[in-house]
This record gives C-alpha cells, sequence and structure tokens, in this order.
C-alpha cells in the first residue's frame, strides 16, 4: 500500500512522502516492515524527524459522551534531523513492531466490522507536524486466539461487530490503554438464555487473559444480567486443547450463575 501526498507543513513546492509497507498483513507479536521515500521538492527543507505509528480508531467515553478518536498506539522514529536539498530523493527503511495486544482486524478472510487499523508516516518540520494518510493493514489472529474463535464458530455463534474501548480491565496488565470487545450473536442453543457474548484477548509472549462478558436475556419477572470471567491459557495450552466443549461449558456456566476456572 502508498500513500503520496505534498506536506502541508512545506507549503507550495514542499516534498512529497510515499510510504511503501512490504507487508500489509500481520499478527500481534510480529511485525511491519516497509521504506519511506521522501522526494525533494523545489526548495531546501531541514526535516527534525520521521516517525511511522500504528493507530486505529477506540472509543471514549466521558461522561454521558460517548465518541470515537484516533490513537497511535505505537511509534517509532525513523530518521533522526536531517537536511533535505531540493529535488533529493531519501529512502529510508523501517521495521515497526506489533505488540501483542494489538487488535484483531480479519478473520476468515473477512475485516471485523468496526475495527480501523493502518500505519501512519509523521514528519515534523519547525516544530510542526505533517501526517500522512493511513496506510491500511489488517491483523490475523494467533494460532492460539483462531482456535477459540474456531470454537464459537462451530458451536454456531456469528461474528456481529467489534470495538475498542479506553481503559484498562480491572486486574490485567495490560501495556495498551485499550483493549478489543469482539462481540458475537447467540447460537440458536443459547439464543433463549443470552443475547450476546463479547470476547477480548489480552496476549503476551507466552500466553494471554480471555475475558467474557455474556449479556443474559430476562425472564418475565427477573431483569436480564451480564455474566463475566477470566481464563488463563498458554499459547501452546490453546493450541492442543477442546475448546468446543470448553465454550459450551462456559456458556451454560454462565447462564447459571457459576463460572469455573480453565
Amino acid at each position: 500500500m502508498v500513500f503520496k501526498k505534498m506536506l502541508k507543513a512545506f507549503g507550495v513546492g514542499g516534498p512529497t512522502v510515499d510510504t511503501v509497507l512490504a507487508n500489509t498483513t500481520t499478527c500481534p507479536g510480529d511485525a511491519i516492515t516497509g521504506r519511506v521515500d521522501i522526494a525533494g521538492g523545489t526548495h531546501d527543507v531541514d526535516i527534525e524527524q520521521v516517525t511511522v505509528a500504528l493507530t486505529t480508531r477506540v472509543e471514549v467515553e466521558s461522561g454521558d459522551e460517548e465518541y470515537s478518536s484516533n490513537v497511535d498506539f505505537q511509534r517509532v522514529a525513523v530518521a533522526g534531523a536531517f537536511h533535505l536539498r531540493e529535488g533529493e530523493n531519501r529512502s529510508i527503511p523501517f521495521q515497526l513492531p506489533v505488540p501483542w495486544e494489538t487488535p484483531i482486524t480479519e478473520v476468515y478472510g473477512q475485516r471485523l466490522p468496526g475495527m480501523t487499523m493502518g500505519v501512519r508516516t509523521e514528519l515534523s518540520v519547525a516544530k510542526a507536524i505533517d501526517k500522512g494518510d493511513l496506510d491500511p493493514i489488517s491483523v490475523h489472529p494467533l494460532p492460539s486466539q483462531q482456535a477459540i474463535l474456531d470454537a464459537f464458530v462451530r458451536l454456531g455463534f456469528r461474528f456481529k461487530t467489534a470495538d475498542l474501548e479506553r481503559g484498562h480491565i480491572h486486574g490485567l496488565h495490560q501495556t495498551l490503554p485499550f483493549y478489543q470487545e469482539i462481540e458475537f450473536h447467540p447460537a440458536p442453543q443459547y439464543a433463549s438464555r443470552i443475547n450476546e457474548v463479547e470476547l477480548t484477548f489480552i496476549a503476551n509472549p507466552t500466553g494471554m487473559d480471555l475475558v467474557l462478558e455474556f449479556d443474559k436475556r430476562g425472564g418475565l419477572i427477573t431483569s436480564g444480567q451480564d455474566a463475566f470471567s477470566r481464563f488463563t491459557v498458554t499459547h501452546q495450552q490453546a493450541a492442543g486443547f477442546d475448546w468446543t466443549g470448553q465454550v459450551d461449558a462456559w456458556v451454560r456456566q454462565a447462564t447459571e450463575r457459576r463460572f469455573g476456572l480453565f
């Protein structure tokens, strides 16, 4: 993917930038590689820094209001200060690590509704920052995450949407200022008991925490309630486990108001 634009911060006749990604698909814990090609304009300029960043949209709650905001959650300075002469061309290679907690944007070859993810390039000059367009990327699940998603699908759950919530989940160690909620429509056999299921992965190099929220249906007298639970597994455990049976047990335990830990 490539974006090319004249930088506003430099005015008419300023340099242009192409950001070329070697890979537009990745997974948590991996990296995005590429290069930033800068072509000098009609006059010399002094560039202070070139930065690439992973950027996504996050839901923010403030009082009674809720809005979306672009958040840079991984930034790497790929070049320091340099003088760019008139008509000069520079190519700057980069490697941008993808954090383990990076949200998933694509499953089974389809983009999850609600997910926006990309690489943005910034050039700083004269204390001003010019942000380039967002160059889209796709983040696929880790094998351990895919195994759990497969179990939900085998049981008949259907993807509804996904979003990113700003904040931290109590009791979990998070390195990012937000977390992802993947929402499912209930499978037919559970539809009388739950409205939807929300699944959150908080991954790290050795394993991950799973957070589940079940929106339970109310009865004629009682109102619906949310049921929560958290499970910790290693990536090795996740790869060889019967997740179909475990997910089924989680749902049944949730509707009976009790949970067992993995």
